[in-house]
């Protein structure tokens, strides 16, 4: 890619001119303002200021230095020491060609691949998935592909809850309510109601409670009869759960859930009290923060006075497990912002357990779903919003979409499009907000034709499609065809174009996926400005050629960053 060259050519000049000097931060990104060229690094100012030399004075001996004009019709210095590069029209041709011709698709596989563990999803054995559980869903997935396609090897655990006190109650439930025909209707329903109604009852009578808590301590002990009930109400949960990942085209390289890590506990314990990292305190097991002010007066609880563990000790002992089997470079994890202290905690504890550890840790926290009321997203009655009903509302309602846009196709073809139109539309609206800002749900914002949606990239696709097949070229003939860009929105539309990798490495970095879909928009916006503007079909010669193969590029783009965003396209709408 054109910045990568002009990065490395940077590093040199500027190696060169402050030997030893820190090249990480080297970088060369795209202009804010095209006024002042195509990239720009801001890095000098930096690096002059740490040895107290004058920033232009610096830059301008680098400038001296650099070697760009092959690429580059203007390369200058700008403000305290910001050097600003101007690409020769040629250079974004032969870029343009390249990709064109099936080279690269302006983004880079990395050179130093890195192992990454994505932590995300984690629903509850025998309860409903809800819409709580689509943020983490739909964002981990994107990260993960993000990576993967970035050439890093990425692991994908669904750590799911299927151990803890609620078994006991269930498995009360399960013993003395059970509706056999309700749990082969709807399982998860029928275990839901189980245990909303014992919890109801443990709370108004003792007796109640405490049956459950023996049922627990049975379970815990491995008394056979309760073992074959929790695994068959994981084995039920396991297929509602199955059922929505499928529908939402997201797939899981592991499933360990809390129980895996039941052996790994007691050790856990026992190594951090043999460290002194944990003392006892009021009977139970505890890790304090006294160096930490943020930290300070909130200890963490590993055991409790009971010997029971926690999510804590789980979620240690889990840690040190994906160290030890896959050595990632990186975990991350994707859970809502209410658990930021818990993180901090655990990080902190892991980096005393295992200082030796080279892991880099990574909450990525998310806001809420809000209704318009802008209190948190629920039914009409009050209740959670079941992830299930959710989907089947969204493909429904673009069902109708679809069905009033285009009434003449056959039904199972308007299914088809509802489909990937719904379910792309509840993602991308997930996915667009600032990742830790709250965003109020809206089916009438996420389904619309028009604005920053789903629906309206999943359009402009459609489009480019139709501009393709009008054509009558395949896509190796325009590979071959010499690209020519005259025009100022042809000009625009490949400088976006050539930015699509630097915005992958963003969200990759950042675990910002709104990075990608506000290029995605924007790139649709040059696209329209210049099918507006330049004819394509009516064109002739060598300008209808490069002008289809530059629509051409531009839907490969949209697709491929759309599968980035777990978001499928249909070739008409």
């Amino acid at each position: 890619m054109l910045h990568s060259v002009l990065e490395q050519k940077l590093q040199e000049a500027v190696s060169a001119v402050l030997p030893g000097a820190d090249l990480s931060g080297v970088l060369v990104r795209p202009c804010p303002d095209l006024k002042f060229g195509d990239y720009q690094s801001n890095a000098i100012m930096g690096l002059a200021k740490e040895r107290k030399l004058n920033p232009r004075q610096v830059a301008t001996e680098v400038l001296a230095r650099l070697d760009v004009g092959e690429w580059c019709d203007k390369t200058e210095i700008a403000g305290a020491g910001f050097i600003n590069f101007r690409l020769k029209t040629v250079a974004l041709e032969r870029a343009l060609q390249a990709a064109a011709g099936g080279e690269h698709l302006f983004y880079v596989r990395t050179t130093h691949p890195r192992t990454v563990v994505v932590d995300f999803s984690s629903p509850n054995v025998a309860k409903p998935m809800h819409v709580g559980h689509i943020r983490s869903t739909i964002l981990g997935d994107c990260l993960a592909r993000t990576l993967r396609l970035l050439g890093h090897r990425v692991v994908t655990d669904n750590h799911i809850g299927d151990w803890g006190t609620q078994f006991g109650k269930l498995l009360v439930g399960w013993k003395e309510q059970l509706d056999e025909a309700a749990l082969t209707r709807d399982p998860i329903g029928e275990m839901e109601r189980l245990y909303k109604a014992i919890n109801a009852a443990s709370t108004a009578d003792p007796a109640v409670l405490e049956r459950a808590r023996q049922e627990l301590v049975k379970l815990q002990a491995g008394d056979a009869d309760n073992l074959a009930i929790w695994r068959r109400m994981i084995d039920l949960s396991a297929q509602q759960f199955n059922t929505i990942y499928g529908r939402l085209g997201v797939k899981f390289d592991e499933v360990l859930g809390e129980s895996f890590y039941n052996p790994r506990l007691k050790g856990t314990v026992q190594s951090l009290l043999a460290g002194g990292i944990a003392t006892e305190s009021e009977g139970a097991q505890v890790v304090f923060f006294e160096d930490i002010p943020a930290l300070k007066d909130k200890p963490a609880i590993i055991q409790k006075s009971d010997g029971a563990a926690n999510y804590a000790t789980t979620d240690l002992a889990t840690l040190a497990y994906r160290m030890e089997t896959w050595q990632p470079a990186e975990i991350i994890y994707v859970t809502d912002g209410r658990q930021q202290l818990h993180f901090q905690q655990i990080f902190t504890i892991f980096k005393r357990w295992q200082p030796q550890a080279r892991v880099k840790l990574a909450h990525v926290w998310f806001g809420s779903i809000l209704g318009d009321d802008g209190k948190p997203f629920k039914t009409r009655s009050g209740e959670t919003v079941k992830l299930a009903d959710l989907l089947n509302e969204a493909e429904e309602r673009a069902f109708q979409a679809v069905t009033v846009k285009n009434p003449e196709l056959p039904e199972g073809e308007r299914r088809n499009i509802a489909r990937v139109v719904g379910l792309g539309a509840v993602k991308y609206a997930d996915l667009l907000p600032n990742r830790q800002s709250d965003y109020v749900f809206s089916w009438d914002k996420m389904l619309a034709l028009n604005g920053n949606t789903a629906p309206y990239l999943q359009y402009a696709y459609a489009r480019l499609r139709s501009i393709f097949r009008k054509s009558g070229l395949t896509a190796e003939q325009l590979g071959r065809a010499p690209m020519t860009l005259a025009a100022p929105e042809e000009l625009a539309l490949a400088r976006s174009l050539l930015n699509f990798g630097l915005v992958l490495e963003a969200v990759a970095a950042e675990y910002r996926p709104n990075f990608l879909c506000n290029y995605l928009y924007e790139l649709a916006g040059y696209f329209a400005q210049f099918y507006e503007n330049c004819p394509v079909l009516k064109a002739e010669g060598p300008e209808r050629l490069s002008r289809l193969a530059l629509c051409e590029l531009t839907g490969r783009v949209l697709q491929q960053g759309l599968e980035v965003l777990g978001i499928g396209v249909i070739e008409q709408m």
